[in-house]
C-alpha cells in the first residue's frame, strides 16, 4: 500500500480514535508532511524504536507502540510458559506521552497473557534494568527517548539479563514486530481486569530501594566522604528522572552541600529551560554554571532525562569553569577505580575493563598499567553489558568499570545499561578525592595526561533530516565503504575496518582478515600519525556521526592532528552532500 493510501486510511477507519483522525485530516494537501509520516513504518531497530511524536506508521504514537509490543509478546510467547509467567518490567520517563506509552505495552502485554511490573511513577533507565533482574522478569521496556529533543520519544526492549538485547534476539524479535501485519490483530486488555486476573501490577519502593542500596555499593572510598563536607556540588536533572534518585544517593552517601537548579529541577516535557536536554551539549549547563558561579561549587554535574547519561563541569587551574567530555570523564573513573583498588589490594587478577570502539584510546593504556585486561565493542552500551553477561557465564574476568564516549558508564553488575546515577556518585567522589589532594578534578586529568600521553578526541555530527536524509547518509558511507581514502589531511590511510563486511585490511602490509565483532554498518580508518576516525550513522538520531583521536606530544598536538584529519574528511563528504 502506498502512503497516500495509508494515509487515507488512517484518517478513515474508525480502528483510529478521533484525536489521531483529526490530526491527520489537518495536513491534507501537504504531500510532503503526508509522506513522511506515511512512506514506512516506523522502524524497530535493534534497540526498539524512537521517532518524532505524532500520528502515522513513521511516528511514535500509542499504534506504533502497541505493534512494537504486539511482536515482543508474540516472541516472548514462542519462547515458552515460564518465559509468559515472569512477565515484564516497564518503565517511562518525563517526555510527552510517555505514561500512555507505558501503559499501553503493558495492557497488549497482558492482552497476550503476559504479566506487567508497571512502575508508579517516572524511573530512570538504569532502575528498569535492574528490575529485570530484580523481579525475576522474561524482559523489560522502557518508554525514553534519552536525549533528543522534547518532539522525539522512544521504546526499548531488555531481556532477562537486564541489558538490552543483543544479537542474534534482537532480530528475531524484529521479525516478530515486523509480522505483525495489521492492527487489528493487536491483544489489548481492559486495565480493570488486567488487574483484577494480576497481570497489571504496579512497583515502586521496593524496587528503589534494592537499587539504590546497589548503587551505594560502588562507592570506592566511603571514608573519604565523611571528610567531604565542605565540597559544593550543584547538580541539574534537566528536568527528567534523575532528581529523586540522584540527590537521595548523594545525601545518603554523605555528601551535604549539593545543590539543584530550582529551574530545571522538576520533570517537564517540553525540557522548557534548555530545549535539547543532552549534557554533551554545553548550552545544557548554562544554568548549572550561573548558579555554580554564585556559590563557588567545586563540581557541576547534571543527567540527561531517563538518567543513563552524565556530564560535568569542573574548575581548571584558573578557577574557571570548564566542561569535560565523556572520554575525560570515563578515563578519570577508570584510572581512579584501579588505582584505588590496586592501592587497597582488592584489585582482582582477572580484572576487566570494556569500552567502545569510538571511546579514547587511553582506557588501553590505563588498563595495560594495572595489568588488566581491556575489551573493546561496538557502539551502544548493550555490547557492554554482553559482557559482563560473558564474564558471569564463563567466570573468565570480573567486570570493573565500562564506558562509552557519549557519557555513559556503568560501576558494578546489578543493571546491564549505563547509569548517570552511580556515574554521579562516583564523579562527586572523585571530586572530593582530588580536592583531598588540593587539586581540581581539572588538574587530575591532567596528571593523568601526564602519566600516559595526551590524547584527544572530537565528534563531527552533521544532520540529515527526512527521507532525503536517510538518502544521503546512505551516499555517505556507501562512498567511504566503496573507495578507501589514500590519505586524510596530509597523513596516509594505513589501516581500514569495515565492521558491516566484518573485515579489516592493512593498508601497508596488503594484509586482511576478519573482525571479532557483530556485523554493524561502521567504518574505521587509522593514519600513519596514529590518528583515527570511524563513520557511522546514529542509531538514535537522524545524524551521520564521524569521531576522531589522536595522541600527541601535548593537547595541542594531538588536536592539530585531528583538525587536519577532520578537514580531509569533510572534503570527501561536501563532495556527496553540501553540509555545514
Amino acid at each position: 500500500m502506498d502512503y497516500k493510501k495509508t494515509y487515507e486510511q488512517w484518517c478513515s477507519d474508525d480502528y483510529f480514535d478521533e484525536k489521531t483522525r483529526a490530526e491527520l485530516k489537518a495536513i491534507a494537501g501537504d504531500d510532503k508532511e503526508i509522506q513522511e509520516r506515511f512512506y514506512k513504518n516506523l522502524e524497530f531497530g535493534t534497540g526498539g524504536l524512537r521517532g518524532i511524536i505524532g500520528a502515522g506508521t513513521n511516528r511514535m504514537n500509542v499504534y506504533t507502540v502497541s505493534k512494537a509490543t504486539q511482536g515482543f509478546a508474540n516472541y516472548i510467547i514462542k519462547q515458552g510458559s515460564q518465559a509468559v509467567k515472569k512477565g515484564v518490567s516497564i518503565a517511562y520517563d518525563s517526555r510527552r506521552m510517555s505514561p500512555e506509552f507505558a501503559e499501553t505495552a503493558a495492557l497488549v502485554l497482558n492482552g497476550n497473557g503476559i504479566k506487567t511490573y508497571l512502575f508508579e511513577s517516572l524511573r530512570p533507565t538504569p532502575v528498569l534494568s535492574f528490575s529485570v533482574r530484580h523481579l525475576g522478569c522474561t524482559g523489560g521496556i522502557v518508554v525514553t527517548a534519552s536525549h533528543n529533543p522534547p518532539e522525539y520519544n522512544g521504546y526499548k526492549v531488555y531481556w532477562a539479563d537486564g541489558g538490552q538485547v543483543p544479537f542474534p534476539r534482537d532480530m528475531e524479535i524484529i521479525k516478530e514486530v515486523e509480522a505483525v501485519a495489521d492492527f487489528k490483530e493487536i491483544k489489548k486488555a481492559d486495565k480493570e481486569q488486567a488487574i483484577k486476573d494480576g497481570l497489571f501490577n504496579i512497583v515502586g519502593k521496593e524496587v528503589d530501594d534494592e537499587y539504590v542500596k546497589n548503587v551505594k555499593a560502588q562507592l570506592i572510598n566511603p571514608d573519604l566522604i565523611k571528610s567531604a563536607s565542605d565540597l559544593k556540588i550543584v547538580y541539574t536533572p534537566l528536568h527528567g528522572t534523575g532528581n529523586i534518585p540522584v540527590r537521595r544517593v548523594l545525601k545518603e552517601v554523605g555528601f551535604e552541600n549539593v545543590n539543584v537548579v530550582p529551574e530545571q529541577e522538576l520533570p517537564d516535557s517540553e525540557f522548557s529551560t534548555v530545549g535539547y536536554p543532552n549534557p554533551e551539549d554545553p548550552k545544557a549547563f548554562t544554568l548549572a554554571m550561573k548558579l555554580a558561579d554564585e556559590i563557588g561549587a567545586d563540581i557541576v554535574v547534571g543527567t540527561d532525562p531517563d538518567a543513563d547519561r552524565v556530564g560535568a563541569v569542573v574548575k581548571n587551574g584558573n578557577g574557571e569553569y570548564v566542561i569535560l567530555t565523556g572520554n575525560m570523564t570515563g578515563v578519570l573513573l577508570t584510572e581512579y577505580i584501579l588505582s584505588s583498588k590496586k592501592e587497597s589490594g582488592k584489585l582482582p587478577e582477572n580484572g576487566a575493563v570494556v569500552s567502545t570502539i569510538v571511546s579514547t584510546d587511553l582506557t588501553k593504556a590505563i588498563a595495560k598499567n594495572y595489568g588488566v585486561d581491556y575489551f573493546e565493542v561496538l557502539t551502544g552500551f548493550k555490547y557492554i553489558g554482553e559482557k559482563i553477561k560473558e564474564f558471569e557465564a564463563d567466570n573468565s574476568h570480573t567486570y570493573l568499570f565500562g564506558f562509552e564516549e557519549s557519557y555513559g558508564c556503568l560501576a558494578g553488575t546489578y543493571a546491564r545499561d549505563k547509569d548517570a546515577v552511580v556515574a554521579t556518585m562516583l564523579i562527586c567522589e572523585l571530586a572530593a578525592y582530588y580536592k583531598s589532594k588540593g587539586m581540581t578534578l581539572y588538574e587530575g586529568l591532567q596528571e593523568v595526561y601526564k602519566k600516559y600521553g595526551f590524547y584527544k578526541e572530537s565528534i563531527k555530527s552533521i544532520t540529515l533530516k527526512g527521507i532525503e536524509g536517510i538518502e544521503n547518509m546512505k551516499k555517505i558511507m556507501d562512498t567511504f565503504r566503496a573507495d578507501t581514502p589514500e590519505e586524510i589531511g596530509g597523513s596516509k590511510v594505513v589501516e581500514s575496518r569495515d565492521y558491516d563486511a566484518g573485515t579489516f585490511k592493512n593498508i601497508v602490509t596488503g594484509e586482511s582478515g576478519k573482525v571479532n565483532l557483530p556485523k554493524s554498518n561502521v567504518l574505521y580508518y587509522v593514519l600513519e600519525n596514529g590518528t583515527w576516525f570511524c563513520v557511522r550513522p546514529s542509531g538514535t538520531e537522524p545524524k551521520i556521526k564521524i569521531y576522531f583521536g589522536s595522541k600527541g606530544d601535548s593537547i595541542e598536538a594531538a588536536e592539530k592532528n585531528i583538525s587536519a584529519a577532520l578537514e580531509g574528511v569533510m572534503k570527501i563528504v561536501n563532495k556527496v552532500v553540501a553540509v555545514d
